[in-house]
């Protein structure tokens, strides 16, 4: 028997090891991998760097309570910041995060009502659950959090009509990543911040996933034009450490006085010592532009790939976050199967969709070589269908 709960429903893998971009399993078999555990690998495996640096602070001291100062706390604070008036507060994940804005949304606001977009994806305790606009999320869970309203993403005239003076924000991924690698449309979201301005609400945006460099812009929202209240970042902020982290604006600070809330090990030093560094080493304008060119590259190649397959609905997607939307959502399942005996790792998103999420250290010719595993794969699956 497994002594686990068997809420997860895991491969007979197991990785052993991993360099750079290549996980290794207990067969020693080696796989490229274009999922960096769920977007949280942006730097790759084993870096040199991060792994002198954790070693370094693991020598010092692991662990002081949030009773006493935290210069890394203060230092990547700042980095995250960007020049801008943004507070921080760090956690452990990015529902904590999550958990974290919905709460300091309610606080600074006095008000409890928040929407949030059908197929979101926000994490999975009970506050980032109920803000999550799935219902196989919520099924045996309720009841949820009161004063959640789900609205169709990307659509203006049902936001309009549940957006009011009770409204203490409006919550948003700005590519749903869970919910299918689902791009939000920039008029759009532009006019979600001017709805948030005309009745007082705040703008949450969810970075846990988009965050970090994955996109091409340290931050998606960048692309946007907007610049929200709060937001929210996990995954590639520790490159495997867990961490996450809540920014506010400046203003807002008053609302998470002493004692409104806190973590026990949210912000450590390990955790922090490693997450200062991740950001130094990827908000460089190089890093982000060779992301954006290797972004490129996939998409292109995808794209055409798509041309000549009639498994492939749509490519779709922005920087090393991008989607494979399928014809038929019941090849999802053997096509990732495939893709993983020729020795590539994706991800599932949504119903139909393969989620694709390489390191942002990914090399061009690792980039082409995906490519050639996808287009192999996908050509053998749709001769076997005619």
């Amino acid at each position: 028997m497994s002594y686990l709960f068997p809420n997860y429903q895991r491969k007979e893998l197991e990785m052993m090891e991993g360099f750079q971009n290549t996980l290794i399993d207990q067969n020693g078999k080696h796989y490229l991998d274009f999922t960096s555990g769920i977007g949280v690998m942006n730097l790759g495996y084993n870096d040199p760097e991060l792994n002198q640096v954790l070693q370094d602070q693991s020598k010092r001291l692991w662990h002081t309570p949030n009773l006493y100062e935290n210069h890394l706390q203060e230092q990547t604070a700042e980095k995250l910041a960007k020049g801008k008036e943004y507070v921080s507060y760090f956690c452990n994940s990015g529902a904590e995060a999550n958990e974290a804005a919905i709460k300091l949304a309610r606080k600074a606001t006095g008000r409890s009502k928040i929407i949030t977009f059908t197929n979101s994806f926000h994490g999975r305790t009970y506050g980032a659950m109920s803000a999550t606009g799935q219902n196989s999320i919520h099924q045996g869970f309720e009841p949820l959090v009161p004063d959640f309203t789900y609205v169709p993403f990307n659509e203006l005239e049902p936001l309009k009509a549940v957006v009011d003076q009770q409204t203490a924000a409006v919550m948003l991924e700005l590519i749903q990543g869970e919910g299918g690698v689902v791009l939000a449309d920039e008029q759009w979201v532009q006019a979600v911040q001017s709805l948030c301005h005309e009745f007082g609400a705040l703008l949450i945006i969810d970075e846990i996933q988009t965050g970090i460099g994955r996109t091409g812009t340290f931050y998606v929202y960048e692309n946007y034009q907007v610049e929200p209240d709060i937001f929210t970042l996990a995954k590639g902020l520790g490159n495997g450490i867990p961490v996450g982290a809540m920014l506010g604006k400046a203003c807002l600070a008053e609302s998470f006085g002493p004692g409104s809330h806190g973590s026990t090990f949210g912000g450590n030093k390990l955790a922090m010592s490693v997450a200062c560094k991740v950001v130094e080493r990827i908000d460089q304008e190089n890093f982000l532009q060779d992301v954006q060119n290797k972004g490129h590259q996939l998409y292109t190649g995808l794209k055409q790939i798509a041309e000549n397959n009639p498994l492939i609905r749509s490519v779709r997607g922005k920087g090393l976050m991008l989607g494979i939307e399928l014809v038929d959502q019941d090849t999802v399942k053997s096509m990732m199967d495939q893709l993983e005996a020729e020795g590539l790792l994706v991800l599932k998103a949504g119903q139909n969709v393969l989620r694709l999420l390489p390191p942002l250290t990914i090399t061009e010719e690792e980039v082409d070589q995906g490519l050639e595993i996808v287009e192999k794969v996908f050509n053998s699956l749709s001769q076997a269908d005619l």
